[in-house]
């Protein structure tokens, strides 16, 4: 049976980690680490990784703590204008929406083309007769058909505007 533990083992990752092995430790413990597998690894592994830990320590750069200070400051600054852009963008938002509706009832309540094509559609409709519909629907198109078009821009170009000047901020 191979054994996973020795007694020992933590004496010697003790001396290997506080630089004592294997000049500042008595014999008996080093003839017990020639013998003991375990232990011979521990002493050879500790010895490694505690050098490589020096060695990477001593190439460390550290920033110093006036810079980390700054940075962190100048951090908590653009989360906190963050956060308190994001209502006011909600309500820029809210409020365009509001204007585009009051915009669409101002336009059908001031239009007498619009009202009365609107009237022979919905006529058409509750009579059911899709030849009825049809013309109303194309004199509208016909009459009006540049002035739907640039409501029909406005209504998708406003608000993509609106998007990618929020975006930027």
């Amino acid at each position: 049976m191979i054994p996973v533990e020795c007694p020992c083992e933590a004496e010697v990752l003790a001396a290997v980690l506080q630089s004592r092995w294997p000049q500042r430790v008595d014999a008996g413990m080093r003839a017990h680490v020639a013998q003991c597998p375990i232990c011979s690894d521990v002493a050879a592994i500790a010895g490694v990784i505690d050098g490589d830990r020096d060695e990477l320590r001593s190439r460390a750069v550290v920033p110093d703590s006036g810079r980390v200070w700054w940075l962190a400051q100048m951090r908590a600054r653009r989360e906190a204008a963050a956060a308190a852009a994001r209502p006011i963008t909600a309500a820029q938002m809210i409020a365009f929406a509001c204007a585009m509706a009051l915009l669409g009832a101002c336009f059908g309540a001031t239009s007498a083309w619009f009202q009365s094509s609107l009237t022979r559609i919905t006529v058409g409709l509750s009579r059911m007769k899709t030849q009825a519909v049809l013309p109303a629907a194309m004199a509208i198109l016909a009459g009006h058909g540049l002035l739907l078009l640039a409501m029909a821009g406005a209504l998708l170009l406003i608000p993509a505007a609106v998007y990618f000047a929020v975006l930027r901020e």
